[in-house]
């Protein structure tokens, strides 16, 4: 069994404790002790990592994944792509990630049906390395939805699957869970992006979103949506949905039965890939019309209104941004820490916390990742500066010194 020693460290342990000088000893895959610098306990016949003073945290956890996404400009793009060369890009992604500090990703949704699921087993035994990924189905969409590229005199793909009525909603949710995926995705509301439904719009009917869910809950699956406006916010909480996605629209209502759910769904805004699109996509020949350029402006800013509202009633914010355009690419993703803190008023720490203790919540393994603990799975992120002061020092590759996961380097400045 393999042992390291991190000495020398500022353990930032992710339990709502301040950070606090120590070392850490890893012992095969799980964390075996943690001691403050006045405890140091004498360890010998092991490797010493030295710390020289870096900031040892865990592994951030991405709650809207999308590994399967290309850091393309349109997204119709992705459609194009065959499968076998869209694997290899998902495999390079995978690593990209883990490689960033991100050491568990919950999927958002596959650009195509087995591409999260392969990911996922690969990545699992061994084979690639890569962060430890709950698999999604494609999302499910309706004519006209999110994702419908299709023109009359032309189908083409994109990475959501085109269904009408509960029938074809019930039989896709049923093919992926017979493929394996662990969370089924349904588009409910429309989308700044989709002209024929704009954002404010509900696009799935309750009857569609109730056969997904009843599939969801007799093969025990996950539940996320795509959901924009307060009545699509509003069928998400009746059928089940756990995972909320963007909720930029919500009103009153829906966010009162938010409140009244917080201990059990999750609400990841998406916050980066709107600022992104908004200021970054025009440099990408990206060209918005006045109304557009509005729709995004007005969703960015009941978002940010929404989720601060969110956030002091309980409910668990989470980061997350929509990453695999090429103004939100890959590996980008722990640039939502720095925008919860910006723009919604989170404290670095509580930032940090969002994407260390509640990510590992969203995952379902809470007593085994997202802490610094003895006895969780030694994912470690060692980081040269203080992220509880400077949170953008997270983005940034070369700060990042040491990646772990599962008691394995898999990056380590200077051998």
């Amino acid at each position: 069994m393999t042992r390291t020693l991190f000495k020398d460290v500022r353990i930032l342990d992710c339990t709502g404790n301040p950070p606090f000088a120590g070392q850490v000893l890893v012992e095969g895959e799980r964390i075996a002790g943690v001691w403050p610098q006045d405890q140091s306990a004498s360890i010998t016949d092991t490797e010493v990592f030295d710390g020289n003073g870096a900031t040892l945290m865990p592994g951030l956890i991405e709650p809207h994944s999308h590994l399967t996404f290309t850091d393309c400009t349109r997204s119709v793009d992705m459609g194009s792509i065959p499968p076998e060369e869209h694997m290899l890009i998902t495999v390079r992604n995978a690593r990209k990630m883990l490689e960033m500090g991100f050491t568990s990703c919950f999927s958002a949704a596959s650009a195509k049906p087995r591409l999260d699921v392969v990911l996922r087993n690969a990545v699992a035994a061994g084979e690639f390395p890569g962060p430890r990924t709950l698999a999604a189905s494609p999302e499910m969409t309706v004519t006209g939805g999110l994702g419908d590229v299709r023109l009359s005199h032309l189908y083409r793909e994109n990475f959501a699957v085109v269904l009408d009525g509960p029938t074809e909603f019930r039989r896709y949710a049923r093919l992926m869970c017979r493929e394996g995926v662990d969370t089924l995705k349904v588009n409910i509301s429309g989308d700044a992006g989709t002209p024929a439904s704009p954002s404010r719009t509900t696009v799935m009917a309750e009857d569609e979103i109730a056969a997904v869910s009843a599939v969801a809950q007799a093969h025990d699956k996950r539940l996320a949506a795509h959901a924009r406006s307060a009545e699509s916010v509003k069928l998400a909480l009746k059928y089940s949905v756990d995972v909320l996605y963007h909720a930029t629209f919500i009103d009153n209502e829906a966010m009162d039965l938010l409140e009244a759910a917080r201990e059990r769904v999750f609400v990841a805004p998406t916050l980066g890939n709107l600022y992104a699109t908004l200021h970054q996509a025009p440099s990408w020949g990206i060209e918005f019309s006045p109304a557009h350029e509005r729709d995004l402006k007005d969703e960015i800013e009941a978002g940010i209104e929404n989720m601060k509202a969110l956030h002091r009633r309980g409910v668990r914010v989470m980061p997350g941004g929509d990453y695999g355009f090429a103004w939100a690419p890959i590996g980008a993703n722990a640039r939502d820490i720095e925008l919860f803190v910006r723009l919604l008023d989170f404290s670095p720490m509580d930032a940090i916390l969002a994407a260390t203790k509640s990510g590992a919540q969203i995952m379902g393994m809470s007593e085994h990742i997202g802490a610094v603990k003895k006895g969780f799975l030694a994912d470690l992120l060692v980081v040269d500066g203080d992220p509880t002061q400077d949170v953008t020092i997270l983005q940034k590759e070369q700060k990042l010194v040491a990646v772990m996961k599962e008691g394995k380097f898999y990056k380590r400045a200077n051998g």
